[in-house]
């Protein structure tokens, strides 16, 4: 079976293989499975982290908050809409790590949208 990656232009999933190339219904865009191909293999080390909105998320990128979130083992909440910069992708339960009022933390990408 063909593994179909998402569009490289619009980061949608709607794709599908038409002969020896992929198109996305979504932006038309059309590319070769060879270089869907080679794309795979140098996308499959890097870590995806899509925010609660889908969006793709980077190491440096800002985002906020969309809830508020009471941090495990302190009195602590943190309130929605607090803006983060700087943002570090990490491997595991928790995807990103920042520092949020001098405090350093990780946070689950899903109460976060990029801003």
């Amino acid at each position: 079976m063909i593994h179909v990656p998402p569009c490289p232009r619009c980061q949608l999933e709607n794709t599908y293989p038409d002969g020896e190339t992929f198109i996305c219904p979504d932006c038309a865009h059309e590319w070769p499975m060879v270089a869907a191909a080679a794309a795979a293999e140098e996308a499959s080390d890097a870590l995806v982290v899509k925010d609660a909105h889908g969006k793709l998320l980077a190491d440096g990128d800002s985002v906020t908050l969309i809830k508020d979130l009471k941090l495990k083992g302190s009195s602590t909440t943190i309130k929605g809409g607090t803006k983060i910069k700087g943002i570090r992708l990490v491997s595991g339960d928790h995807e990103v790590d920042c520092k949020v009022d001098g405090m350093s933390i990780m946070l689950k990408a899903m109460y976060l949208k990029k801003a």
